[in-house]
């Protein structure tokens, strides 16, 4: 009886560890996967990626690392992810953790692994994001950003809030996250910043990076891929 009460007991104490520190390597993971995916999709290498004056005009850059669409039929989307914006002083706020989910109706069968990038371009597109919690295309004009890095400067995509962009199978594409919704993912928050933040003030800079060198260097691939999009002005 003895033993078995130990051994319970060793359990529930190696729980308490292991379960923060698989949390922790979640968040981490989603940060490294998203500054891969800022690297892929921006850059001189990357002829199909975004174009540089949309990257150069973006207000907050939001990127989710894999968004899961399952279903027969009528199927569901869901997905996590890190967002950050441009301050006054032009340096680029500490990421804020957030889900994606949404009905998606249409034909699809078995399960399909996107990645998304979505860009607020103007200041209807940043206060929504920066609320922690709306639906994409109600009320904010969300559009399918243009592809290739010279797109055209004179394109209908202009007058969009927030601009998006997928990456499919090797395959990048302008793409549409209407319906799908947005709300703060606060577990991440807490194992992020170690207590409860409101999304906005972590978007307008009153929060300090993170010490964990994953949220560091998202922000800084961020701001060298913006970076180099102005240099290509």
């Amino acid at each position: 009886m003895k033993l078995a009460l130990a051994v319970l007991t060793a359990g529930a104490f190696a729980a308490s560890i292991s379960l923060p520190a698989l949390a922790q390597d979640r968040v981490d993971n989603e940060l490294t996967k998203a500054s891969q995916i800022i690297q892929e999709m921006t850059g001189p290498q990357s002829t199909a990626g975004i174009p540089d004056n949309v990257l150069r005009g973006s207000k907050c850059i939001a990127v989710i690392p894999k968004l899961v669409k399952a279903g027969f039929g009528i199927g569901g989307e869901h997905g996590n992810g890190v967002a950050t914006c441009k301050l006054a002083n032009g340096h680029w706020s500490a990421p804020a953790p957030f889900s994606m989910s949404g009905g998606s109706f249409g034909l699809q069968i078995g399960g399909e692994e996107v990645s998304y990038i979505m860009l607020a371009m103007n200041d209807q597109g940043m206060q929504a994001l920066m609320s922690g919690h709306f639906k994409v295309g109600a009320g904010v004009n969300a559009a399918a950003g243009p592809v290739g890095r010279d797109a055209s400067a004179s394109a209908g995509w202009k007058a969009a809030a927030l601009l998006s962009y997928s990456r499919a199978k090797g395959a990048y594409a302008g793409a549409t996250l209407n319906g799908t919704e947005l709300n703060q993912d606060h577990a991440a928050t807490k194992q992020l910043y170690g207590q409860e933040v409101e999304f906005n003030h972590i978007l307008d800079g009153q929060v300090h990076m993170p010490e964990q060198s994953a949220a560091a260097e998202f922000v800084h691939t961020v701001n060298h891929a913006v970076r180099h999009a102005a240099q290509g002005q």
